[in-house]
This record gives C-alpha cells, structure tokens and sequence, in this order.
C-alpha cells in the first residue's frame, strides 16, 4: 500500500505513515509501529489506532519522559512518555552516546546494571527483561557489563559502580511506587546519582537517537556476549564485608535475646537483609511470610510503601506481637528505605518517622565514633549531611558536639555528590540522611540503603536494652539533650500540572507582583526562600547559596516563631509536600505547647497558601 493511503479504522491498519490527520501524531504513531517489537506494547496502539482514540494516542506519543529524580519514572505501558522496551533502548542509547563523549576508557571500565523484581503481565515489561535491553544495547556497542543474575538492592549498583570501577549503572526500579510503575535511575562514575549537567545531556542524546539501532533487541547478547559479567557474589561478598567498618559491638550481638522482625514488603529484601545480621553476629530477623518472597502486585498491601507507617505495617507488628519481638524493620520493594517500629510498654507500637530515626542515628553514629576514634582524629574534620527538608536535628547535635553539618537539596544525588566531594578533602562523613526514610550509615555506598540500616537499628536497640532503655527512651534523651524537634510532614495530591504551577505563582505574587508573603494567617513569616527562583531574602546578596533547581518547585518559610516550613513538589508522583518542624533549645521541655503551635501554624499554612478546597487537592496524612 503506498504513501498517504488510508482505510476503514476497522480493517487492517495501513503501512503508511498517515493515520489520524494530525502531522505529529501520524509521525509518533509511525515512528512507534516501526520501532517497537513487543508484541503487547505493539498492540495497545494498534487498538488505540483503530478505535479512533487519537487524544490518548496523543498523550502517550506525542510526549517524553524527561530525567527527573535522577532518571526516568513512569507508569509501565506503551508510548514515548511510558517506561517500556522501546523507551529504555532509546534511553540506553542515549547513554551510550554520552558516555562515549565523556569516558575515552568506556569499553574498558564497563558499565553496571541491577534490577528488581516488578513487572506487569499486559506489557510484559518486567524490570528483568528492561535490565536485559539495556545490557543488549551496551553490549552491541563493545561495552562490558556487568549485569546482576538476579534481583538486588538498589545500593548494590552504586556501590557496584565504585567497586568495579564502571564508568555509571543504571538500576531498573520504581522503588516504592505503585505496581503499575517503573524507573530507570542512573548513577555515575562517583557512585552517586546524576545530578545537572548530565542530565540533561544524557536527556540530549536519547533525542538524537531515538530509532532502535540494529543490534538493540537482541536479548540473546546477555547469553551470548563474551563481555557480560555477573557480579552477584563478589558484590555481595565485598558489601557485607564493608558492612564490618559500621559494625561496632558484634560480641554484644551474639548473646542478644532480642528478637526482630522484618518485612521486605514484597520486594528484594528478605536475602540481604538476613546477611546484613549475621555480618553483625545476630541471628535472622524473623520474617513476615506472606511479604517475603517478590510479588510485583504487592498482593496484602494498597501502597508498598513503609513510610506511610502503621498502616501499612500491620502484618509485621501482629507477627511481632505473636513472636514476642520488640522491634520491626521493614525495607521498600528495593531495600534502599528503612522504617522502623519499636513495642512500648504500654502495649502500643510507636512507628518511628525519618526524623525521629534521624535523631538516632546520628547520636549513634557520632557516639559510635567518640568511641572507636584515633587519637589524632579531629572532630572538625567529621560531617553529617541532610536535605534542607529534613529535621534541623543533626544540626543541633553538631552545634553542642564541634562536627560539621551541612544542608543539601532534596535527593540523595545531591547528598552523594556532597559527600564524594567532602571525602576528596579528606572528611569523614558519619551518616546522612533524608526524611522520608532515607539513611546513610558511613560512606561504602554513596545512596540511602535500607539493608545496612536495618543493621545498625538492630544494634543500636541491643546496645540499648543493655542499658536498660528503648529506642523511643533514647530518643527522648537525645531531644532533652539538644532540643526538641517537632515535626510534621504530609501531602497533598494533585493531578494538574497547571493547578500546582498556579499555587507557587501565586505565592511569589501574593501581595502584588513579585511580592511574597509577609505573614501566614496570625503567623509572621521571618524569611523565604525559594530553590526555584534563586531567591532567599536571608542573604545579603537576596541569592540561595543552595543551587537553583528549575524543574521543580519549592519554598520555604522561616517563621518569628522559629518554624520551618517548606511547600514542594515531588519529583516522582503528583503531590505537593509539606513539611514543618519547630525546632526548639534544650530548655524548653514544654512538648504540648510545642505541638499546639505547630498544629497552628500547619492550619494557617494549608489555609492560607494551598487553599485545598479552591484547587481541588486530595489529602493524604503522612
């Protein structure tokens, strides 16, 4: 059939390139029945062509992915703008092309590859099969990889990358998103996520070479190729190994009577985990069975997530409470997130947030330390690292103690770049961390990981039933110690870009143009700073010593009354997040009042600058 034929939508689809009468869309849908070779794929366009469907044809072709936290983050089906075979080769491709300009030794360092254990039945685009395509495009173009057997943790590509010296890795995960999605989340040669330029270059680079190259389907490469290795067990052997360098009181662990359970909410935990405690001298976690082995529909929970806490962890703590164990780790479909719950003596479970945990871990970690340090060691050249929407508690701990503390944006591809850099100028870097769950204990691994972390809360708690107290107890010493720090994080959902652009316009000229808030409510608002523009009118100059990040939105509010407040959007999923903390000096024990103005305040907040109700947001407590 020739060019610029067409037929009945209900016969058989035309070769050529001209079906719907939009020129754009008639070349994406072109472009698309060319390239793709997944049958499933293939077909819900096909479908979508025949039923005349030519809007959502639009919305799936006539769109890109574009590199957000780190990589790209989709919901798995067809189209240019979904995480399918044909989008990873074209995404491969891209980094092939900009790696060969960056690294003149590629084909000799290599590059890595991990999975984990998602997939979807109607696109049959498991994470297995998109980590196969990319090892297949690399591979066709003479380069190394290193591609994981199985499934792994998250960290283990990072940590693979500076351990076999690779040029970057690539990790197929949505971590703890929905079953329908799926992520492509790439790291450099540093072990530490991308950050801008590369980005956007690599982002460059797929454009420019968007038709699948010959060789880019042929899964038969990874059975084939003689330059694909697996390094599953020296990786795994060399991670728990590095794991000895957090490890501070094993013989205290081998005669612990405390028992753990843990769950790895379907997903690539369980094995790690159970090797991270005996590293550390314990006997196995108990595990939650019907979580244990990788499900990709997450069949006994609505959302894979533990940090959205009790609920979610409900299995765990009533096998817990049947197996007499106090404490209750639970790691994310791909391990690399930690929550943690502690049994009170009251009989109620307190399920501790990223905050909470933070405040442990780094009087641990600092603790830890103190102890073990050398006697030339300087504790001016020791850091702790959090995003600047975290708790303020690091900070306090470093103010009282002499180490260093910094701020980073939110994202663990800018904590990891920080701490590479510290660490070339000789600091010693002892935990970091985000406050959605997300902890760093040393610096083997330059990401959070949830598998070490589960560790060390295990031996934090046996050290600490040794003295007669309870996680929830320390923490209470540590806030008596330096401060209390009251916080409250939650969201808001949105599913209309234009909505969510017109809530932070409106902030940046809420009095008239180009003027912000000068007060929330009855709450006077100190100063503002906004990553999106540039501005902070703390500083002299009215410019964020943080970088500028365009893409995203964010703002905070630095209250009279020493409130923190910051309103952004999520770099993976339609909300807006909010999160504020009231940061109070060691001698002000008074927490109700604390709380009631935090209460207060948060009110005002979603009040005065979300205004819920007008735009339509969707409320989900956190």
């Amino acid at each position: 059939m020739g060019d610029g034929a067409r037929e009945d939508m209900n016969s058989n689809l035309p070769c050529a390139p001209y079906f719907t009468g939009d020129p754009q869309l008639d070349t994406a849908v072109d472009q698309w029945l060319r390239w793709d070779k997944n049958p499933k794929t293939k077909e819900q366009i096909e479908n979508l062509l025949r039923n005349g469907m030519n809007k959502e044809l639009r919305d799936r072709l006539c769109y890109r992915m574009t590199f957000g936290t780190a990589g790209l983050r989709s919901a798995m089906g067809a189209g240019f703008c979904y995480i399918n075979d044909l989008t990873v080769i074209q995404s491969t491709q891209g980094m092939y092309k900009y790696l060969e300009r960056c690294f003149s030794d590629l084909k000799q360092r290599g590059f890595v590859v991990g999975y984990d254990t998602r997939g979807q039945v109607t696109s049959s685009c498991s994470s297995q099969r998109l980590a196969k395509l990319t090892a297949a495009v690399l591979l066709s173009k003479g380069v190394p990889v290193y591609l994981f057997s199985r499934y792994v943790p998250t960290p283990f590509v990072p940590y693979a990358v500076q351990e076999l010296k690779a040029v970057a890795g690539v990790m197929i995960t949505a971590s703890h998103n929905r079953k329908e999605d799926n992520g492509y989340k790439v790291y450099w040669e540093t072990g530490a996520q991308i950050t801008s330029p590369h980005d956007k270059e690599i982002l460059k680079c797929i454009e420019e070479n968007v038709e699948p190259w010959i060789d880019s389907w042929n899964e038969n490469l990874v059975d084939t190729s003689p330059l694909k290795q697996d390094p599953l067990q020296d990786i795994c052997t060399r991670y728990m190994e590095d794991l000895k360098k957090i490890c501070f009181h094993r013989e205290l662990n081998l005669q612990t009577n405390l028992k753990f359970v843990h769950t790895s909410f379907h997903g690539v935990g369980h094995d790690y985990v159970q090797l991270a405690f005996k590293m550390f001298g314990f006997k196995p976690p108990i595990p939650v069975p019907e979580q244990q082995d990788p499900d990709p529909n997450f069949s006994t929970v609505k959302c894979p997530n533990p940090e959205e806490g009790e609920s979610v962890l409900e299995l765990s703590l009533r096998l817990a409470e049947k197996e007499n164990a106090r404490v209750v780790v639970a790691t994310d479909p791909d391990a690399d997130r930690l929550a943690v719950a502690e049994l009170q003596e009251d009989g109620r479970w307190k399920v501790f947030t990223g905050n909470e945990l933070a405040a442990l871990f780094g009087w641990w970690m600092f603790d830890c330390w103190k102890e073990n340090k050398s006697q030339n060691a300087d504790v001016k050249n020791v850091y702790m690292l959090a995003t600047t929407v975290s708790s303020k508690i690091l900070k306090a701990i470093a103010h009282k103690e002499g180490f260093q503390f910094e701020e980073t944006l939110p994202g663990f591809k800018w904590i990891g770049s920080r701490i590479k850099e510290l660490m070339e100028n000789g600091k010693e870097v002892l935990f970091a961390f985000e406050e959605s769950i997300g902890f760093l204990c040393g610096t083997f691994v330059l990401d959070k990981d949830g598998v070490s972390a589960a560790a060390v809360v295990a031996e934090m708690a046996a050290y600490l039933e040794t003295k007669n107290l309870t996680l929830a107890q320390q923490l209470t010493k540590v806030y008596e110690r330096y401060g209390y720090h009251i916080s409250k994080t939650s969201y808001f959902l949105c599913y209309d870009p234009p909505t969510i652009k017109k809530i932070f316009e409106r902030l940046r000229n809420f009095h008239s143009p180009k003027e912000y808030p000068k007060y929330c409510g009855a709450f006077d608002i100190l100063h503002i700073r906004d990553i999106t523009t540039g501005y902070d009118s703390s500083q002299l100059n009215q410019k964020s010593v943080l970088p500028v990040s365009k893409n995203s939105q964010m703002i905070t509010f630095t209250f009279q009354n020493g409130c923190v407040a910051t309103l952004r959007t999520s770099g993976t999923e339609p909300k807006i997040k909010f999160y504020a903390e009231m940061c109070a000096s060691p001698d002000q024990s008074d927490i109700t009042l604390l709380e009631e103005e935090l209460k207060k305040l948060i009110d005002a907040l979603i009040e005065n600058f979300l205004e819920p109700s007008k735009n339509g947001l969707i409320w989900r407590s956190a």
